[in-house]
């Protein structure tokens, strides 16, 4: 598992590049977005259009728990876990929604689908 970035392995202490290191590879922040939009199960997570391959999508949902943007929960009596995001991960929603904003302001064929339950887009 990539737990990564550890402290003696940073950079340097920009916070922008720290929290890229944290953030920045092509997975994290889609995880994170189908966190905000309900998706609370491995399974659900593996159908994502953007077809996450199993291994990344277990080593993401790791590195998130692991550095307290996600938890995992496993319900008594079930062998499936579920994974909700922590108030650390829920202040990611402006930083989700300025790159969705970027998307579709400057990327020609985005487009932005409304998270279930919410009266705002967070695809």
């Amino acid at each position: 598992m990539s737990t990564s970035p550890r402290d003696s392995e940073r950079r340097s202490c920009c916070p922008v590049a720290c929290t890229l290191d944290l953030l920045g590879d092509r997975w994290t922040l889609l995880v994170v977005r189908d966190l905000f939009r309900g998706v609370d199960r491995y399974s659900g997570f593996a159908k994502s259009p953007e077809g996450i391959a199993t291994n990344i999508l277990a080593d993401r949902l790791d590195l998130l728990v692991v550095h307290g943007l996600a938890e995992r929960l496993v319900p008594e009596g079930r062998k499936h876990a579920r994974y909700r995001l922590t108030e650390k991960g829920r202040s990611l929603e402006p930083v989700l929604r300025s790159v969705m904003e970027w998307g579709l302001t400057h990327i020609p064929g985005t487009e932005a689908r409304l998270a279930p339950e919410r009266d705002t887009a967070l695809t």
